[in-house]
This record gives structure tokens, sequence and C-alpha cells, in this order.
């Protein structure tokens, strides 16, 4: 188990769970190029995360990545999208935004349920895939 590992699955992982998050979307114009290069870099670096969660627990796999990867989906649909990304992204409104001269976007509702009723589905399941990459590679990295 190596942090090579990890890294090498986060590449991956990212490259299948943001293709998928992304060709899901029928506005392609809302997926802006520095949001899907933040999504890349921080896939990286959760896959890091991941590792410490290995390391720590001394054990790694692809079905630990996979559930690592579903309370991952969770919290991303979750606290992150209602409650964090609305704090940083200038146009992301929230539950509490009253709709002005400026277009927003909307708010993801929870588990971005406002985006669709497929979209859970797909970002459970694309960060299910993610998290099994992640730890299929770092187990194999031994």
């Amino acid at each position: 188990m190596t942090a090579w590992g990890a890294i090498a699955g986060g590449l991956i992982g990212t490259v299948v769970l943001t293709t998928v998050l992304r060709a899901f979307s029928t506005n392609r114009l809302r997926a802006k190029a520095i949001g899907y290069a933040l999504h890349f870099a921080f896939g990286l670096l959760f896959a890091l995360a991941y590792f410490a969660i290995f390391l720590a627990i001394d054990r790694s796999g692809w079905w630990l990545g996979a559930v690592f990867g579903l309370v991952h989906a969770l919290f991303a649909g979750t606290a992150l999208v209602n409650i964090l990304l609305p704090l940083v992204h200038p146009r992301m409104a929230n539950p509490l935004t009253a709709a002005g001269s400026t277009p927003i976007l909307e708010a993801p509702g929870f588990l971005l349920t406002n985006y669709g009723r497929s979209t859970p589905v797909v970002t459970v399941l694309g960060h299910i895939a993610y998290g099994a990459i992640v730890g299929g590679f770092t187990s194999l990295s031994a």
C-alpha cells in the first residue's frame, strides 16, 4: 500500500467520476472549465485522504473504497453542495437566496434532487466507482 497507488487510483477514479457527472448534465454551459479543474484537483486530494484512512486502519481494497465512496457521496450530496459550496460559489443559490437581477444556479437540494430525479443515483454510483478504483489501486500498490 503506497501513496502512489492512491494517487494513481485518484487520477483514474476522478476521471471516471468527473466524466460521469459531466456527461449526465444536459446543459454543458453549466459546467465551466474551472469547476471541472477544481473537481479534478479535489478528487486527487480525496484519494490521499482515503489513503490516510487505509493506512490508519491497515486495510484497503476495492470494496472498502466503495464504502468510502458511498460515505463521500452522502457528504457531497448533502453538506458539501448545500452548505459549503454556496459559501464560496458566487452564483450558487441556497434555500435562503431570493432571485434577483443576477442569474444564479438553482440550489442543489438534498442529494442534488433539484437537478433531476436521476442525479442522486448517478452521483452516488459515480462516487462508489471512484472509491472502488482508489481502494483497488491502493491495495494493488502494496
